[in-house]
């Protein structure tokens, strides 16, 4: 594990010191999800440098301790699976002081890294500041930009019969819109044709999240759509009005893959069912299962293959009681949170995605039944609310409280682990001391 979490300049002395016989992996962020990634990448013996933000940053203090650390709550450093773990300028801040942090990184390796970015706007930063020695083992930013837009996603849907929630692109906000498709309505004709309430969402979520606190707004009546989209054109930020989509709960489903340059066809992919989330009706997926579900897969691999995007992604799907089938939400062009859920039940898709940028190999051998809990979200829910009832048996209890689960059955957890203890040993830390901590995944 990671001793410490380094400021960028101890960071720096401490590679000059280390040579590594493979390309390092890269991973941002430092949290929930990175730790997923560098364990899947450390079975393969990859060595894993996490970078961040340091916490003290976050929060507006930023100070170097005596011995060149810096504090951070995240979840990966501790983990066996992290070499070396350190700061770097925030993307969001400072894209240029990132790319020279990261070149510097590099260069203290003496080789060239692999960047996974396990946040939007991490990855987002790796392609867009594309820094000098890093391999990216995904498509380049305007591939990128074209899946990450719901009006081209959107258009793509449209026009390969994938279903998706009746949408509206705003004319009052089109002067700000960078996808390819026209406005298709106006506030007023997007609220007669989808009723109330409806949600307001951003083509582009990233400024969208900055300006409002969220990537999706659901408003109750035409004033508060209006303030909405009045705000939005302030922002410069183009929006669209969707229907509010009577999800049936515990029904989510995403495919999760990796798409090899050579095309969708050579992709390794693992439908996922979100059947638990925290809270339940709009949070965070804690309870997620392999699921059978071929149409689904056809489908966000077709939406994948016509934007020529290649790289991991997760694919996000829900049900439409009313229209009895599933609609495309959106697509993470990235890690996520329960992303070792695929690399449990055989389809090892950071290990595909290193590989096919390195001389590394790695095959499936193909894929089992697997379920993933999130046990801090699981456990909260179970106490919390009174209506949810386990979905986890006696035997999975008794697996997950003697560490068995490592070497049987068909569960894995996304930070509990009895033979990498540091990052529950973390959890505990930053969930019950006075304490802000910085991001679930």
């Amino acid at each position: 594990m990671a001793e410490q979490f380094r400021s960028t300049e101890a960071l720096i002395d401490a590679l000059a010191d280390v040579s590594f016989d493979r390309p390092p992996a890269l991973v941002s962020n430092a949290h929930a999800t990175g730790l997923a990634v560098a364990r899947a990448l450390d079975a393969y013996d990859v060595p894993v440098i996490a970078l961040d933000r340091p916490s003290d940053a976050a929060s507006g203090g930023a100070s170097d301790g005596n011995d060149g650390t810096r504090r951070h709550d995240g979840l990966a450093p501790p983990s066996d699976a992290v070499d070396f773990a350190g700061a770097v300028t925030y993307p969001l801040d400072d894209l240029d002081g990132f790319r020279e942090d990261v070149e510097a990184v590099v260069d203290a390796i003496g080789r060239e890294a692999v960047a996974f970015g396990c946040m939007d706007e991490w990855a987002l930063a790796y392609a867009r500041a594309d820094p000098e020695g890093v391999r990216l083992p995904f498509a380049g930013i305007d591939t990128l930009d074209d899946v990450l837009n719901k009006s081209e996603l959107y258009a793509t849907c449209e026009s390969l019969g994938v279903p998706y929630p009746e949408t509206y692109r705003l004319a009052e906000t089109a002067d700000a819109a960078t996808g390819a498709p026209e406005a298709d309505a106006t506030l007023d004709e997007a609220a007669e044709a989808l009723g109330f309430p409806l949600v307001v969402k951003p083509e582009l979520k990233r400024d969208f999240e900055e300006a409002f606190g969220t990537n999706v707004l659901e408003v109750a009546d035409r004033e508060e759509f209006a303030d909405a989209v009045s705000a939005a054109r302030e922002e410069g930020i183009a929006v669209m009005a969707q229907k509010r989509v009577d999800i049936a709960t515990g029904r989510d489903h995403s495919l999760a893959s990796y798409v090899p340059p050579s095309g969708v066809d050579d992709a390794l992919a693992v439908v996922g069912n979100a059947a638990v989330r925290y809270p339940q009706q709009f949070g965070t997926s804690c309870l997620v299962e392999t699921a059978d579900e071929p149409e689904i897969e056809a489908r966000a691999l077709a939406v994948l293959d016509d934007a020529g995007y290649h790289g991991i992604s997760e694919a996000e799907f829900v049900y439409d009681d009313e229209r009895e089938e599933f609609l495309l939400l959106d697509v993470n062009t990235r890690p996520w949170k329960w992303i070792g859920m695929p690399v449990a039940a055989g389809a090892n898709l950071p290990m595909a995605a290193y590989a096919a940028v390195t001389d590394a190999e790695y095959e499936s051998t193909g894929t089992e039944p697997t379920r993933w809990v999130y046990l801090r979200d699981y456990l909260a829910l179970l106490a919390g609310d009174d209506a949810f009832w386990d979905q986890l048996s006696a035997d999975d209890w008794r697996r997950l409280v003697a560490g068995d689960f490592e070497r049987e059955g068909n569960l894995t957890t996304g930070v509990y682990r009895p033979s990498d203890p540091g990052p529950a040993a973390k959890l505990f830390e930053t969930e019950f001391v006075d304490r802000d901590y910085y991001c679930a995944c």
